[in-house]
């Protein structure tokens, strides 16, 4: 699984907000915003104050994945001996 901040990205062109407007009302780093911009991780005080800029609950700044590159096994799972 991953994450991806895609709901975070279009929150703000709602919100008419740039990363630099985000960065400046959050007190976050451009390095944490450089790890948001690549879906990369970041702590969870970060995505607080993100939500509480914005208004918001994490679900509507992030969601997980699926890998397109998962390997399936054949009927077994990974909870059988």
């Amino acid at each position: 699984m991953k994450i991806s901040y895609n709901k975070l990205w279009h929150l703000m062109l709602d919100k008419k907000m740039t990363k630099a407007c985000l960065r400046r009302v959050t007190g976050i780093s451009t390095a944490s915003i450089a790890k948001l911009d690549k879906g990369e991780n970041v702590t969870t005080d970060i995505l607080v104050r993100i939500c509480d800029a914005l208004d918001c609950e994490l679900q509507d700044i992030m969601e997980l994945t699926h890998n397109d590159n998962r390997t399936k096994t054949s009927g077994s799972n990974f909870l059988d001996n």
